[in-house]
């Protein structure tokens, strides 16, 4: 899942960087504001980017990864319901 989440990323931060290049370098010759909605559409599109490549997926296991401190672990394994080898 990992490499699909960055796969999409990359493929929208190129999109991004493809709007804003042809807005400023090409666009702008014909339509001024053609080329100013493209750049509003560029914007936009890093914050959406950054929340598709740290979105968690249901097969992420990050819920159940110890912490590292043993008394919360303790803790939270006793919550769940588990027995944890001593």
């Amino acid at each position: 899942m990992y490499a699909r989440r960055r796969h999409v990323y990359f493929v929208m931060m190129g999109t991004c960087l493809a709007l804003f290049l042809l807005a400023c370098g090409l666009v702008r010759l014909w339509s001024v504001p053609v080329a100013v909605g493209m750049c509003v559409v560029a914007m936009v599109i890093p914050p959406f980017a950054a929340v598709v490549a740290n979105r968690r997926g249901p097969e992420d296991r990050w819920w159940d990864d110890p912490s590292g401190d043993p008394e919360s672990d303790a803790w939270w394994d006793e919550l769940d319901g588990k027995k944890r080898p001593r």
